[in-house]
């Protein structure tokens, strides 16, 4: 209870920058939670359904690792589906690999999807932090002018509070944003890794297949 008390006292003093402050921590964490969900299903179907593909190409079952492909959702699905369809037009691995790329990069943007927001919320919390401060002081200094010295010291002393108090929540949302920012960037780009990982492993398959109708 005396924590509760103690943080609604905090947010109090604070003045009305926190609640914009408070709006930006509650927006991040809702795409913090949507972002970490959505790549732990990815990365986990991803790997179902290449599970189900790898055996079908090794064993030369390209028609059912294409039907696999066309049948998911996943990343995966879609980056591989994409080459399955080009490969069936005879273009060789120049073409296939830029056709991949292509597809990789529609995946990636659905992967890094609204985590950029998150930097951008942690500097505009930093500002709005500062800006609650330049506020708290100029209070400060304004109001001191026309008081007595004991009106003075207690304007003086809530005008400085609201400042600190202010510049502190814009501090401690901004850095845990920055934080999780990198952690889901570096999470999706394992993912994107991956994909482009099994993206040489279908080619090379799809090349020794092509190589004995060469000889």
């Amino acid at each position: 209870m005396d924590v509760f008390a103690t943080l609604v006292h905090f947010f109090q003093a604070g003045g009305w920058f926190m609640f914009p402050i408070g709006a930006i921590l509650v927006l991040g964490l809702v795409i913090t939670l949507e972002r970490w969900l959505f790549l732990n299903r990815s990365a986990r179907e991803n790997r179902r359904v290449w599970g189900q593909m790898l055996p079908l190409m090794s064993a030369g079952d390209f028609d059912g690792a294409e039907r696999v492909a066309r049948e998911s959702d996943t990343a995966i699905g879609r980056v591989l589906g994409y080459g399955f369809a080009h490969s069936r037009q005879q273009a060789g691995r120049a073409e296939l690999e830029m056709a991949m790329e292509e597809s990789l990069m529609e995946v990636t943007a659905l992967l890094e999807k609204r985590t950029h927001y998150l930097a951008v919320f942690a500097n505009v919390a930093t500002l709005l932090g500062l800006l609650g401060t330049i506020s708290g002081l100029i209070k400060a200094f304004s109001a001191i002018a026309s008081l007595n010295l004991a009106e003075k010291t207690n304007v003086l002393s809530f005008s400085i509070s609201e400042a600190l108090n202010c510049t502190a929540f814009g501090l401690l949302v901004a850095v845990p944003l920055l934080l999780i920012h990198s952690w889901l960037t570096t999470k999706a780009g394992e993912l994107v890794d991956s994909l482009e990982m099994a993206s040489v492993k279908f080619l090379n398959s799809l090349s020794l297949k092509r190589a004995p109708a060469a000889r």
